[in-house]
C-alpha cells in the first residue's frame, strides 16, 4: 500500500507533492534542496547546499526508520557541472562503503535557483 511521507524536521514540499513516497519495501524521495531550516531560505554556495540536501534526505528516511546504508540510488542534479568534484566530496562523507547507484546530471535550472538537488531510492 502506498504511503506518503511528511516530516516537520525537513523543508516543505514547494508544490503539489509530497516529500517522500514508501510502497512495499521502498522509499522514494522528491528532490531535496540545501534549505536551511532557520531561515526557510537556500544556504550560500554549493557545498552548503549539498549538505543541507542530504541531511534533508536522512531526516525523511527516519520517518521510516531508515538511514543513508538504505539508500540503492540517488540522483543528483547540478546546475553547473563544474560543482562535480564539491558535490562529490559532500556526497562521499554521507556514505561508509557499497555506495548506492548514482546518476549525476547538469540541468539548465532547478527550483528557487538552487545550485543542487538530491533525491534516493531506499529500500529496507
Amino acid at each position: 500500500m502506498k504511503q506518503t511521507i511528511q516530516t516537520d524536521s525537513a523543508p516543505k514540499a514547494i508544490g503539489p507533492y509530497s516529500q517522500a513516497v514508501s510502497i512495499g519495501d521502498f522509499v522514494y524521495t522528491s528532490g531535496q534542496l540545501g534549505i536551511d531550516m532557520n531561515t526557510g531560505k537556500l544556504a550560500l554556495g554549493v557545498e552548503a547546499q549539498a549538505k543541507l540536501a542530504l541531511q534533508h534526505i536522512g531526516t525523511i528516511l527516519k520517518e521510516k526508520g531508515l538511514s543513508y546504508s538504505n539508500i540503492i540510488k540517488t540522483t543528483i542534479f547540478l546546475k553547473d557541472m563544474a560543482d562535480f568534484s564539491v558535490v562529490n566530496a559532500v556526497y562521499q562523507s554521507f556514505f561508509i562503503k557499497e555506495y548506492p547507484a548514482r546518476s549525476t546530471v547538469q540541468v539548465a535550472a532547478l527550483p528557487l535557483d538552487a545550485s543542487v538537488e538530491v533525491e534516493c531510492i531506499a529500500a529496507r
